[in-house]
């Protein structure tokens, strides 16, 4: 990636507090922007992540992704891919992708404290090579990395999986329906599986 890590904003609380140096040692040791065997290995754990994206207008928005550990999968060195399932309808995230490609994705792991983040250009499509690969996946996303940033875990609580969303889709395992689209307020809105386009 060509821009800076640091803008002007950032400068000046790094400046305020006395921080400059360690930024830079920190951009100069930990971020990069190929996928290393360690963050392969990490990302391969994971069960959950976060990503953010703006629209046309900066507006942010960040959603939590779930799945079954390995269902966001490093491709190579540069590619990460991860499938989109069945949501509220709402394709906040994705809409925003179409409109504006930046993204940042926060992988967390609450057992072993760590975290990484990853920044980069995201694109989807429904007709992509892995979308048979994963159970009801309705495209793929996949993510060009462009910084990619492990760093400290000291503020992350340790929490423990207690037991997997039973609505995560999985090989063999055909989720529920969730409550709220038994709700009357709701059920004469959702999509027709006969109405839902490719494309």
């Amino acid at each position: 990636m060509d821009e800076p890590l640091y803008h002007a904003g950032n400068r000046q609380l790094q400046d305020r507090f006395d921080s400059r140096r360690i930024a830079d040692r920190l951009e100069q040791v930990t971020v990069h922007d190929r996928f290393t065997d360690d963050d392969r290995d990490f990302v391969s754990r994971c069960a959950m992540f976060f990503l953010a994206t703006a629209d046309t207008h900066g507006q942010p928005d960040v959603s939590y992704k779930g799945g079954m550990p390995g269902f966001v999968r490093i491709l190579d060195d540069r590619t990460l891919a991860f499938p989109d399932y069945d949501g509220n309808g709402m394709f906040k995230s994705l809409g925003n992708i179409l409109a504006n490609p930046k993204v940042g994705l926060l992988f967390v792991d609450f057992e072993r404290p760590f975290r990484m983040r990853v920044s980069g250009t995201a694109s989807f499509s429904t007709d992509d090579p892995l979308l048979g690969e994963f159970s009801a996946a309705q495209l793929i996303v996949r993510v060009r990395a462009e910084r990619i940033f492990p760093n400290c875990p000291r503020y992350i609580h340790r929490m423990q999986v207690v037991e997997h969303s039973v609505y995560v889709p999985r090989p063999e395992h055909t989720p529920p329906e969730p409550d709220w689209k038994r709700m009357d307020v709701f059920r004469d809105a959702l999509p027709h599986p006969s109405d839902i386009r490719s494309g």
